[in-house]
């Protein structure tokens, strides 16, 4: 019994998405790439995510009180998870501020 090679196929004729996914890629350019998420970016957005977590919180916490239509279980779960939104961004400051203070502490 003899092993026959394997013949080169056309991916074109075969799918033309396989056509390109088998196409050697460039490399993009620095100006075509995504562009990256900074740390200030991400800390801003850190920041407007919890603070949109305690506004709705607040607001299911005085929908609830003006009236039922805000069942308590949900109001509960809005102002713990507020709460804990809020926790991790002190601690992340606090990181944030002891690192400050390790670098300054440096000598170079």
């Amino acid at each position: 019994m003899s092993i026959l090679p394997i013949q080169a196929l056309d991916a074109a004729a075969v799918d033309p998405a396989l056509a390109r996914a088998v196409q050697p890629t460039t490399i993009p350019t620095a100006a075509a790439r995504a562009p990256e998420a900074s740390f200030s970016r991400l800390l801003a957005e850190g920041v407007d995510g919890v603070n949109d977590k305690l506004i709705a919180a607040e607001d299911m916490a005085t929908a609830f009180a003006l009236d039922d239509s805000v069942p308590l279980h949900q109001v509960t779960y809005a102002l713990e998870e507020a709460r804990l939104s809020f926790e991790l961004a002190l601690q992340v400051r606090a990181r944030l501020v002891e690192a400050y203070q390790e670098l300054s502490r440096m000598q170079l």
